[in-house]
């Protein structure tokens, strides 16, 4: 099957990331996803743009201001993640932590955003020091699993899954990373098992959705794939959701980009 054999280079670029994985705000007032704001939802005033261009430009200016605002960074970084800048957002995100040695919220944001950037390695090392071992954050471990993943290190990757998974049981997002660190290996009925139990849980979210549907159609079957895509959803985003999980089998590259209405099977932001 097509499909099956351009795997590795269709799940590579894809695997999950921040965008199912929450980082505790501490001291900032929550609990926010790192894709989303990685906490800086909580420094927001009600008439902080919510469009991420307008975002760019009112925290842009905040922190040229104060490059010491660590807030300001945090939501510049991420305003600049959500419109494609994602160099400039490690700039800015660096120069944050240099300014704020040792905060670990910086650190979080800024390991995220070298993961973005495709610089696996030193996000590795940055997220390795945004929590401790007498202190390890489940969210953090998940996403250094991704960053091995993505560098084809997937035995290490799946020893910090499952040191996730015992902080935080059964946690949705930590095993649909699992199930795609098990397909970038081809053990589509490990990764369809995993991708299952994440489905099944109570925060289970759309992009699990496709992932799981992604793996029974690699496999073969597609009509159990679509049933699944297509399941509870609306008319018509349940088609566009059939129509983008075939052309992610068929394309020979991989799906690059993600269309809102279909979520892609595994994404970075």
């Amino acid at each position: 099957m097509r499909g099956q054999s351009n795997l590795g280079r269709l799940a590579a670029r894809h695997v999950v990331s921040a965008a199912v994985v929450a980082i505790v705000a501490a001291g900032l007032g929550g609990c926010q996803t790192m894709s989303d704001v990685t906490g800086s939802l909580a420094t927001r005033t009600p008439s902080a743009p919510d469009d991420p261009h307008r975002a760019a430009e009112v925290y842009g200016e905040r922190y040229r201001k104060n490059p010491k605002d660590v807030d300001a960074a945090l939501a510049y970084g991420q305003a600049l993640r959500a419109t494609g800048q994602r160099a400039q957002a490690c700039a800015v995100l660096e120069q944050a932590t240099i300014a704020n040695p040792g905060n670990r919220l910086l650190l979080a944001a800024y390991g995220r955003a070298l993961a973005d950037n495709g610089n696996s390695q030193a996000a590795f090392d940055v997220l390795s020091r945004a929590h401790s071992p007498d202190n390890p954050d489940w969210r953090i471990l998940s996403v250094q699993g991704t960053t091995l993943d993505k560098m084809g290190r997937h035995d290490e990757a799946r020893r910090y899954y499952a040191s996730a998974l015992r902080i935080a049981p059964d946690e949705p997002s930590v095993l649909s990373n699992l199930g795609l660190s098990y397909m970038l290996t081809k053990d589509l009925p490990k990764a369809e098992e995993t991708l299952r139990r994440a489905y099944a849980g109570a925060r289970s979210d759309g992009r699990i959705r496709q992932n799981l549907a992604l793996v029974v159609g690699l496999q073969g079957r597609f009509t159990e794939a679509e049933s699944i895509v297509k399941a509870d959803l609306p008319p018509g985003e349940a088609e566009a959701n059939v129509a983008y999980l075939r052309d992610m089998l068929n394309r020979k590259d991989g799906p690059r980009t993600a269309s809102k209405s279909a979520p892609v099977v595994a994404q970075d932001d």
